[in-house]
């Protein structure tokens, strides 16, 4: 019998059920305090309600509450005699996609809901795929609110079937479909007297039973967080284990310089240790003293990663403004931080056959297959090998807001396609506003731009930022190779309109 923790996430369409579900799980599990009880039964009656809202016990935000939706992920807790859960409660309407992608990405399991009622629509499958390409394994669709369909068993056999063909185009070809009624609670724990026609296991009786575990254990990855140094006779490196099991005496190499050190110690939570497990925080330390700085890799000598400064890549687009090929990011690979473009867009998912389209860029919530050139080589493993170390996000410099994330699927192959975009120098000449307010409405409208004086100094820095497609505003006077611009108004507003005015 399976044992241990069971991450799972629940997905779906708006309105199929997901925070009823867990609501239902947490309460007939006897997982609910009382005074969360006495807390949800107050405020179901104090909205008109016969029943108590299950769902409340997941829907903790105010906007939540008032428009009956998850926005949100949140995560609940709670055990059986069997097993432990943390489940994410995911968000599903489309404008909070990202919010899923979240939640699914530590997941060992998805919980896919399907309304009985409205059968299979556009978000489930979004859900379907994206689970798919975050490299979930292990799927469960509960095809739920089967009471307002008479607990029809054809009604469960036809959108099990299409959704089971849908599964396996993308590369789920095994799944757990269970007919449930998670407002009754029919094969949510207990076994529903309405469908006695299902003769598989409930939703808690599979969920306490699957087995999750990794089949082969990945090679062994430690990517450095932090060089604690704290006396001239100590100097470790922290950071989690992916991948394998670590032992005293291992040999490992480092991604930046290519040297090969053997591991003198080993530190599990601060504790002196002979072997520590992937998932731990560990410290080591080396038989020579090397340089390592945060962000490099320590890897097994004997199974190195891929090393590649143009990778391909499946995104999920998470930002409002588009995907603008060329234009410079920060790519977040663990804790490495480096300088990267889109250098291509290969295809966009076509939601509704799961086909690859042709695109030209990616809109909010589009998943895409793109081109990534980064500044320095990257030291990787494809994401299907391991999550940890074949992911990354995409940051706006200008905005600092996270607009992708992704996972790895190669090294790129093919010429570079596309220059990167270069920001320019704006002289700002005779306006009386303050600039430093007009490039934070410019980055907050988009645009990575900041403001300097007009000092030789900052105009050297100037130059640096336009390389790193920052446009840079500068006062007063006029500098050589940059654009002029004599205001036509005093406001910010016209100001924008002027700087970003079409040639």
């Amino acid at each position: 019998m399976a044992a241990g923790i069971l991450r799972l996430a629940t997905a779906g369409s708006v309105d199929d059920g997901k925070s009823s579900l867990i609501g239902r799980l947490l309460y007939d599990s006897k997982s609910v305090l009382e005074d969360q009880m006495r807390s949800i039964e107050h405020v179901s009656r104090q909205r008109g309600s016969d029943q108590i809202e299950l769902a409340l016990l997941t829907d903790g935000l105010r906007a939540e509450r008032e428009q009956n939706i998850t926005i949100d992920v949140a995560y609940r807790y709670f055990a059986t005699a069997h097993r432990k859960f943390i489940i994410a409660d995911t968000p599903g309407h489309l404008q909070y996609t990202r919010n899923m992608v979240t939640g699914t990405s530590t997941a060992d399991l998805s919980v896919l809901l399907v309304d009985a009622r409205k059968g299979i629509l556009s978000q489930s499958k979004r859900h379907a795929a994206i689970s798919a390409l975050l490299g979930v394994r292990h799927v469960v669709v509960a095809i739920n609110k089967m009471d307002l369909v008479e607990f029809s068993e054809p009604v469960f056999d036809k959108i099990a079937r299409e959704f089971g063909a849908i599964l396996f185009q993308l590369g789920i070809p095994r799944a757990e479909f269970i007919p449930i009624s998670a407002l009754l609670g029919d094969n949510v724990v207990e076994p529903s007297e309405n469908m006695r026609w299902y003769t598989g296991p409930t939703l808690l009786g599979f969920l306490e039973k699957v087995e999750v575990g990794s089949d082969e254990p990945g090679p062994i990855r430690l990517p450095v967080q932090y060089v604690i140094r704290p006396n001239q006779d100590f100097r470790g490196f922290a950071g989690r284990l992916e991948g394998s099991s670590l032992r005293v005496g291992d040999v490992l190499r480092v991604a930046s310089t290519g040297l090969e050190v053997v591991v003198d110690r080993l530190l599990v939570a601060g504790v002196e240790a002979g072997e520590a497990l992937p998932g731990e925080a560990v410290t080591v330390t080396m038989d020579r003293e090397i340089e390592v700085s945060r962000g490099d890799l320590l890897y097994s000598a004997e199974h190195p990663p891929l090393f590649a400064d143009r990778i391909e890549a499946v995104v999920c687009w998470m930002s409002p403004e588009p995907l603008r090929v060329g234009q410079r990011y920060v790519l977040l690979h663990g804790p490495a931080r480096v300088s990267a473009i889109v250098e291509a867009v290969q295809s966009r998912i076509d939601i509704d056959t799961l086909l690859p389209a042709s695109a030209q860029t990616l809109a909010m919530n589009d998943i895409g297959r793109v081109v990534v050139r980064t500044a320095r080589p990257l030291a990787f493993d494809p994401y299907a090998d391991l999550p940890s170390t074949g992911s990354f996000v995409l940051v706006d410099p200008g905005t600092h807001a996270t607009v992708a994330g992704g996972m790895i699927q190669g090294v790129a192959s093919g010429p570079e396609t596309v220059a990167e975009e270069q920001g320019r120098i704006y002289w700002i000449d005779g306006w009386s506003g303050d600039l430093r307010g007009l490039a934070s409405e410019l980055r907050r409208q988009g645009h990575p731009t900041v403001a300097v004086s007009d000092t030789v100094h900052q105009q050297e820095f100037a130059h640096i930022l336009t390389s790193q497609g920052i446009d840079v505003l500068v006062a007063n006077e006029v500098g050589e190779s940059s654009i002029r611009i004599e205001p036509k108004s005093q406001s910010i507003r016209e100001l924008i309109v002027q700087l970003h005015a079409p040639p």
